[in-house]
Order: structure tokens, then sequence, then C-alpha cells
């Protein structure tokens, strides 16, 4: 038991600490804004649209982009409320920290860094790529001459042009903040004005029998390379898989998240920079996938450099070289935002204990987690250096979906608790009595104490208290009994999630035959998921103030929750060994270093003793006797003089 207490303890956040920090507060809602557009502006608009077209989606990969912008705006959502509750470096760690607990955090966490140092990896893989593409390719001739790779899973080449670029870069981001953002601000701005120009001029030579190819018109090429033609020439599977593939060119929002102590009012500037950037992107992608399948065939897109391509197949040369600026300024910003992020979470985990703590040194001169900028900068090199730009986006997706999933269990669990993030009973020190009788009616057992609600126990009508409970058709505030509801609720609405999209992975050819098994299944298992939102509708919320919530809850983080899943599972199987491979890494780091380095003590209910379960049968002294060996070891595990 103690160490499952260890396993679920949570963070706890005091209000009056939320805008302590060591860093430097100096970024504004510009300043984010443009960082969101940067850090997701990059790479999908410049390379992989083109390569998912050709690949895998063909002229629907409008569709796909659809789909990965659904899932990420809802994600966008989720991270928007927490970035407005809890404006602390870490983004969707600490936000798991302060609702799940300890190793459900790390696990994000550790997925957090995977993401960014894969999405630095790849964006510095594509920038390398669509540079030598301008010269000709004589890089990559150069190295596959010289220094052949030939391992399976492995680049063909080792890319030391893009490992060059990312110390490059990580020398600007440990130089501080302010000098990086206003680096950025400048390449947003040239890359959305070069996004503008390939949109309109690009609509100018749209054919809309690009849309309608016949494969059996097309000589030259196998089956394989045109598929059946038409608008989903690799069916509505390949759709999909495009859009598992897609939501890579989304990911990058998150990077506002981990900015919450370096912002001078994080609470506002948090949400407005998220929705903003995400919108913007959504319109960028859409605009560039539909106008580069309209003026090419999908099949003869090139999977490198897709926009200078495009441009000289119609005959407008001089636009290659206007493409080649905004993709310079568009991928450099989008490394930068890549790489911005990397080292702040590795700072959050690690002053929290659970990696190892001297990645959390901030330099006293620049106000930056400089060792851990230093040495996330070295491994994303490394790994841009070493793998290939489809197999690092793909290992990438998975990380981030999972973390956004996440995210948007923590926003369902927070709404419905009793007390906010760092919020104690005003209570304190003092408990509800409850009279002798009660308790013997209840055969000893003291069920949802709540010292501001009633006791929700009905026995008068044992039949109906399950289903009152579950609907809550009584009007309350917040108590234990729908807090526990709640998190039933959310538990098994994640694992019918699982399960439902498992489900549809392998019985797709079925359902989509009409076949009565199939559907009648589909149904139930819809049907049974919307009972448990309609439960969780029903139940009373936090009314704590923040700036910003998510709307139409839980109905947008359920489907933000079943969405990222589906995704998930649409990933190749390559892509999972290796993320198998990358979290026994990171169990293994916990289990001997983070598990008995945390400081966080375990607690209950964020020291409000108000929340106590007391049973009738404790004795005093040993009740004062756990709580003083609880203030005892958060004593000895702070450093705060207030806390002490």
């Amino acid at each position: 038991m103690r160490i499952l207490q260890k396993l679920t303890r949570k963070k706890f956040i005091a209000a009056d600490s939320v805008h302590q920090t060591k860093l430097a507060r100096c970024l504004n809602t510009l300043d984010l804004t443009a960082l969101g557009i940067g850090s997701t502006l990059g790479a999908g608009i410049y390379v992989v649209a083109g390569q998912v077209a050709k690949q895998t989606s063909g002229p629907s990969v409008f569709v796909s982009f659809l789909i990965a912008a659904l899932a990420s705006i809802l994600a966008g959502l989720c991270y928007a409320e927490f970035g407005a509750r809890v404006p602390k470096t870490g983004s969707a760690y600490v936000y798991s920290y302060v609702t799940i607990g300890e190793l459900m955090a790390f696990v994000i966490g550790w997925n957090l860094i995977l993401e960014y140092v894969i999405g630095t990896a790849s964006v510095a893989r594509a920038w390398s790529s669509y540079f030598d593409s301008l010269v000709n390719n004589t890089i990559q001739t150069y190295f596959r001459d010289n220094v052949p790779m030939d391992i399976s899973g492995l680049s063909p080449y080792p890319d030391f042009f893009a490992f060059g670029i990312t110390l490059f870069l990580s020398m600007i981001l440990a130089v501080g903040v302010k000098e990086s953002s206003r680096f950025n601000n400048l390449f947003t701005a040239v890359n959305l004005l070069v996004v503008t120009y390939i949109v309109v001029c690009g609509a100018f030579k749209a054919d809309v029998d690009n849309w309608h190819i016949n494969p059996d018109e097309v000589v030259g090429l196998n089956s394989t390379d045109i598929g059946d033609g038409g608008f989903l020439p690799f069916g509505f599977s390949g759709m999909l898989s495009g859009a598992a593939t897609c939501f890579y060119a989304f990911v990058g929002f998150d990077a506002i998240a981990t900015t919450g102590e370096e912002v001078k009012n994080p609470q506002k500037a948090i949400p407005i920079s998220i929705v903003v950037s995400l919108f913007a992107c959504f319109f960028a992608y859409s605009g560039i996938s539909i106008v580069i399948t309209l003026m090419c065939p999908y099949y003869l897109l090139d999977g490198n450099a897709p926009l200078p391509a495009v441009f000289d197949r119609v005959g407008w040369h001089v636009a290659r070289y206007i493409i080649a600026v905004g993709a310079v300024c568009g991928l450099s910003t989008s490394l930068l935002g890549a790489m911005f992020p990397l080292p702040r979470v590795i700072y959050a985990i690690a002053s929290d204990g659970l990696i190892f703590k001297f990645l959390a040194t901030v330099s006293e001169r620049f106000k930056t987690p400089l060792i851990a900028t230093i040495l996330s900068g070295v491994l994303a090199g490394v790994m841009a250096m070493l793998f290939d730009l489809k197999e690092l986006v793909d290992m990438m997706s998975i990380g981030t979906l999972l973390a956004y999933t996440l995210v948007a269990v923590s926003v369902l669990l927070l709404r419905y608790r009793v007390h906010n993030i760092g919020e104690i009973d005003e209570s304190k020190g003092s408990y509800t009595q409850v009279p002798q009788s009660d308790l013997d009616q209840d055969d000893g057992q003291l069920e949802g104490l709540d010292d501001r609600n009633k006791l929700l126990h009905n026995s008068d009508d044992d039949e109906l208290s399950v289903i009152s409970t579950a609907f809550n058709f009584r009007n309350i505030d917040p108590s234990s009994v729908t807090e526990r509801t709640s998190a039933y609720a959310v538990t098994i609405f994640s694992f019918l999630a699982v399960g439902f999209s498992i489900f549809l992975k392998f019985a797709e050819d079925d359902i989509s035959a009409g076949k009565a098994w199939a559907i009648v299944l589909t149904v139930i298992i819809s049907l049974a998921m919307l009972i448990l939102l309609i439960s969780l509708s029903c139940q009373p919320q936090n009314k704590s103030e923040v700036a910003f919530k998510v709307p139409w809850l839980p109905f947008l983080p359920g489907i933000s929750i079943f969405v990222n899943i589906f995704l998930m599972l649409r990933l190749p199987e390559a892509t999972w060994i290796r993320f198998a491979v990358w979290m026994a890494i990171g169990f293994l780091i916990y289990f001997s270093y983070g598990c008995w380095h945390s400081p966080e003590p375990i607690f209950h209910d964020n020291l409000s003793l108000s929340s106590l379960q007391l049973h009738p049968h404790t004795e005093i002294d040993e009740l004062f006797d756990d709580i003083e060996t609880e203030i005892n070891v958060y004593v000895d595990h702070t450093s705060d003089e207030d806390d002490r």
C-alpha cells in the first residue's frame, strides 16, 4: 500500500506560489501566438503534406488534415483550461501530476520528452532535406557515397547537416527567452506571408480533374503507387492513416503551455494564444493541401519538397525562390518551437526529482535551464542525424496523442473535484462531527463526508441510490461522492474508448459491408459511452473562477479522448515497438531513481484536515500520530519558509 501511495501521490500547488519562478517573465500574448504558429506551421506544410498525399491519402489529404485538426483543437481547448488553472512550466506533465498522480505524470512527462526530442529531430531532418533539394541533393549524394548506413530502421546516411542546425539553435535558446522570441516572431511573419502567396497564386492553376484521376489512364505506374484513383485512391483506411500522420503537423501548440513561468499574464495569454494559433494553422494547412492536390496529380508530388516542384510543373519558376524563403523561415521557427519546450519539460520533471536533479539547474546569467537545453539539443541532433523523417513523424505522434489523451482525462477529473488545485478547505483544522446514531445506521462506515454537503447515502430507497448517484437528480454542490462517481465514469469511458478503437480497427471492413453483428456492437458501445458522458454532465462541477474553461463539458473532452486513442491505434506496429523501448528506459529511471527522490509527501487531499475519512473506532492517539508523521514528512521535504 505504501508503494501504491507513492505512485498515486499528487503534486500540491499552493495558490500563492503559482507566480513564483526562477525563470524570467518576459513574454506576452503576441509572443506566445507567434511561438504556437511558428512551432506548428513548418514541416507539416513544406514536407509532410506532400508525403501524405503521395503515399497515404491522395487528394483526401485535406480530410486527413481536418480530422487531425479536430483532435488538436479539442486537445488545445483542454490545454487552454489547464494553462489558465496551472500556469507552471511542464505542460501536460504538471497537469497530470496535480490531478491523476505521480506515476502517470512521469509517463506523460517522459512522453513529452520523446515528443519534443523527435519533433526537433524531424524538423531538423526536414530542414536539411528541403535545403538539399534546392541544391540538387548534393548533400544527400555526398553522404550516401562516402558514409552509407545499411541498417534497418535507420536513415540511409548520417545527416551531419541536420545535427549542426540543431546544435546552432540550441545555442540561441540557451542565450535567453526574449532574444529567441524576437527571432521567432520575425520568421513567423515571413512564413505566413509566403503561405498566403502559395494559396492565392496556386488557386489560379487549380484543376479539379486531378481529384478524379482514372488509374487505367496512367502509364508507367503500378497500382501500389496510384491506388484506385479518385478522391480516395488508397481507400477510407488510407485517409485515416494519413490523419494519424497529419496529426504531426499540428504538434507544437503545446509548446505554449510550457511557458507558464515565463509569461507576464499566463492565465489570459496562454488560452488566447493556443486557440488563435490552432485556428490559424488549420486554415493554412487546409489551403495548402487543397492547392497542391488540385495543381498536380497526387502520384507526381515530390515527397521531399512538394511545393517548389508543383510550381515548377505549372511553369511558375520564380515561385520556387519565394517558397524557399518561406520554407527556410517556417522550418527554422518550427525547429525553434520544437526545441523551446524540451528543456523546460526536463527542468520541470527534474525539479520534482523524478529524473536527475542536476538537469534543473538554471543559469544565473541567462535565466534559462542551461544544462537541460544543451543536453536536449545534443540528443535531438543525434536523432536527426540517424533517423529519416517518416519514422520520426510516426514515433512522435504516438507520444503526443497519449499526452493529449491524459490532458483531456485530467480536465474531466479536475472539473468535478470538490476542491480546486491549491485550494485548501476554508474550515481547515476542523471537521464536522456526525452523531453516533448516524454512524451506527451506516454500520460504522462514514461515506461521503464533506463539511459543505449533506450525506448522499439514501437508506430509505437502496434501489434508487445507484441511479440517483450516477445521474445526480439532486441539485447539490460537489461532494466526495459526486467526485468519486465522476472519476469512475471517466475511467470506464476511457477503457471503453480503447476497446471501441481496437474494435473499429479490426472490424472496419465488416462495418463498411453492413454486417449486422458489427453494426449492433458499434451501436451498443456508442450508447454506453454516451450514457457515461450524460452521467458526467449531471454531476455538479467545481465552481471556482478560471480565466478559461473548456465549453460543452464533458462532451468535448470525451470526444478528444476517443479521437486521440483512435488515431494512436492507426499508427504502424514498428512505431509501437519503438515506443515500448522508450517507455522501458523511462520506467527503469523512475523506479530506480525518481520514485525515491520525489519531494512530494503522501497526503490526504492536499493537506485538508477536513477531508480526512474518520472511522468511528479510530483511536484519537493513532489519528494524531498519523497527522504528526505527515507534517514531519512535509517539513523535511520543503525548502519554502512560509510552508514550513
